[in-house]
């Protein structure tokens, strides 16, 4: 009976030992989810820029964001991200395969099933690089939510709210937290009216109008992503998911054309039960 006893106790304390060493290893995870967008990268600040795809100013538009990318990679492994996802999320796509950085995998391409494909409760933060400002923001370069062209707005439970806010309520609903969020100025008042001041921001220009900006050298704004991702990484446990109490009620305006010069400006309003369909209602 002393022996059935004695091999009982050394099984329960090897299971005790493993699990415990489970648990320290996915507490040592810290995966790093980076959803991006090519209106509040360094040194863009026209839609001729962003809406084209084989011009040399959207080529170079696309250097520039894997530029900055690059940056926030770098920052985020030194700050002690285990793994770093990229998410190509502008609309025409931004990222050039050759000029990708090591230290993180790139998720590029359309169509995909889920526009946030492959994030989970598996990731440790999300990071908004490249933001912009929300459709009506004065100084907000290249502002939008959705669409420039037909310029939509949005309102849940009558609060306007952008596409910082559109990423955050998903991000949320996977439990994950918003750490940092990058673009101009305006961009980053955005996010911490949005997330709060233990998001880190990190902005790359100043707006003037919506197409034009007070621009800063690569040396400067790559600096300066670097050492907010760094700051993200431990800013990880005081942030917390950006959570909605469904259902929302929600409001969308938008242009549609009728022809090459006339326009009229039509609204819908529904509901959202689902954080995953935060944009469709």
């Amino acid at each position: 009976m002393l022996s059935k006893f004695r091999a009982f106790f050394s099984l329960l304390i090897v299971f005790l030992f493993a699990a415990s060493a489970g648990s320290s290893l996915a507490a040592s995870q810290k995966k790093i989810y980076i959803i991006t967008d090519l209106e509040g990268i360094s040194g863009v600040f026209k839609f001729t820029q962003t809406r084209e795809i084989d011009t040399p100013l959207a080529r170079e538009a696309r250097e520039y964001f894997m530029g900055d990318v690059a940056a926030v990679v770098r920052g985020l492994r030194d700050g002690g991200a285990t793994e770093v996802v990229v998410l190509d999320g502008h609309g025409n796509q931004a990222v050039i395969p050759h000029l990708m950085a090591p230290g993180a995998t790139y998720i590029t391409g359309v169509p995909r099933p889920d526009s946030l494909a492959d994030l989970d409760n598996t990731f440790a933060g999300v990071v908004m690089l490249g933001f912009h400002a929300m459709m009506g923001t004065p100084d907000g370069v290249l502002n939008h939510t959705q669409s420039s062209k037909s310029e939509n707005r949005y309102w849940y439970n009558d609060v306007e709210s952008g596409e910082i806010f559109q990423c955050a309520v998903r991000a949320g609903y996977y439990d994950v937290p918003t750490i940092m969020v990058t673009g101009d100025e305006a961009t980053c008042r955005e996010a911490e009216k949005f997330l709060g001041k233990t998001c880190v921001t990190v902005a790359v220009k100043k707006g003037i109008a919506r197409e034009s900006a007070m621009l800063f050298p690569f040396e400067e704004t790559r600096k300066k992503l670097y050492k907010g991702a760094k700051q993200a990484m431990a800013a990880i446990p005081n942030c917390k998911p950006y959570r909605l109490d469904m259902p929302v009620k929600a409001r969308m305006q938008h242009l549609v054309f009728e022809g090459t010069e006339k326009s009229k400006l039509v609204t819908k309003e529904g509901t959202v039960t689902n954080a995953l369909q935060i944009t469709r209602f």
